[in-house]
C-alpha cells in the first residue's frame, strides 16, 4: 500500500519562500520518479518539477524554473520542493506524485503516468 503525504503549504507573501515535503512509504523500488503537480480552482493541473531518485536527473516546468529547486533529502523517502521568489500566480493545491515505472527519466507533462498521488498541500501567495 503506496502512500504518499505531502506537507508544508502555508499563506506566504509574494516574494517569500516556503519549502514542501513529499514522504512515500510503501514503495517497492527505490529507484523512481516523484513530481510536483499544482492545480489552482478553475484551471488544468500543471506539473512543476520532477526529480529520479538516484538524484542526477531533475525536472521544471519553465514557470518556476530558476525559484524552485526540487531534491531528495537525507532520507531517502522525502522529497522535498524549495520554492523561492514565489509569485501570485504559484498560488495553487501541490500534489506529489510518484511513477514507479521510470527506469531514470521523469516526465511532468505527462501527469497519467503517476499512479500514485498524495491529498495535497495548500499554498497561498499574496
Amino acid at each position: 500500500h503506496v502512500q504518499l503525504v505531502e506537507s508544508g503549504g502555508d499563506s506566504v507573501q509574494a516574494g517569500g519562500s516556503l519549502t514542501l515535503s513529499c514522504v512515500v512509504s510503501g514503495a517497492r523500488k527505490s529507484r523512481y520518479c516523484v513530481g510536483w503537480f499544482r492545480q489552482a480552482p478553475g484551471k488544468e493541473r500543471e506539473g512543476v518539477a520532477a526529480i529520479f531518485t538516484v538524484g542526477t536527473r531533475t525536472y521544471y516546468s519553465d514557470s518556476v524554473k530558476g525559484r524552485f529547486v526540487i531534491f531528495q533529502d537525507n532520507v531517502k523517502n522525502t522529497v522535498r520542493l524549495q520554492m523561492y521568489r514565489l509569485e501570485t500566480n504559484d498560488t495553487a493545491k501541490y500534489y506529489c506524485a510518484a511513477d514507479f515505472g521510470s527506469n531514470g527519466y521523469c516526465y511532468i507533462d505527462l501527469s497519467t503516468q503517476y499512479t500514485a498521488w498524495g491529498q495535497g498541500t495548500q499554498v497561498t501567495v499574496s
